[in-house]
């Protein structure tokens, strides 16, 4: 009878860390550049969707300990501007003695992207690199680290 409960429980525990692993990969990232003029310009759009019973922290979280969200993207066909990053929410959470800025549910970070007119093909990459850390309301998760490769029209 030990044994079984013993087994039971520990078959219990797997599942709750599992679960728990589960929901903090089960952010996702993704973008969208659109149509791009030669010559011109257009906004690209980073969304990173988190999961409602998680948070990541800001890109500035207020907080030494907390890693903040960072969005780095590149292209070798296109020019690229900052990226923009909106203002998170200021919380207070179990874990943390002082309240931490984090970003909840989705949120979208901005980039300009220019095409010379002289460009000669008909679409741009760009990679994007989202660097988060997902917590919940009493425990913070290893940092992850997501790409996205987003393509636009040139025209």
């Amino acid at each position: 009878m030990k044994k079984y409960i013993s087994t039971s429980l520990a078959i219990m525990f797997a599942a709750l860390v599992a679960g728990a692993l589960s929901d903090v990969s089960a952010q996702t990232v993704s973008g969208s550049l659109g149509t791009v003029p030669k010559g011109g310009s257009a906004t690209g759009r980073v969304t990173l969707a988190i999961p409602s019973d998680l948070h990541v922290n800001s890109n500035n979280p207020n907080s030494k300990y907390a890693i903040p969200t960072s969005v780095k993207v590149t292209s070798s066909e296109a020019r690229l501007g900052a990226v923009r990053y909106p203002a998170g929410k200021t919380k207070k959470f179990a874990f943390s003695e002082t309240p931490i800025n984090v970003y909840e549910g989705q949120v979208t970070f901005t980039f300009s992207v220019s095409v010379p007119a002289s460009f000669k093909g008909d679409t741009v990459n760009v990679k994007a690199l989202v660097r988060y850390q997902a917590c919940n309301d009493e425990v913070c998760f290893p940092p992850r680290t997501r790409e996205v490769t987003l393509t636009a029209k040139v025209k």
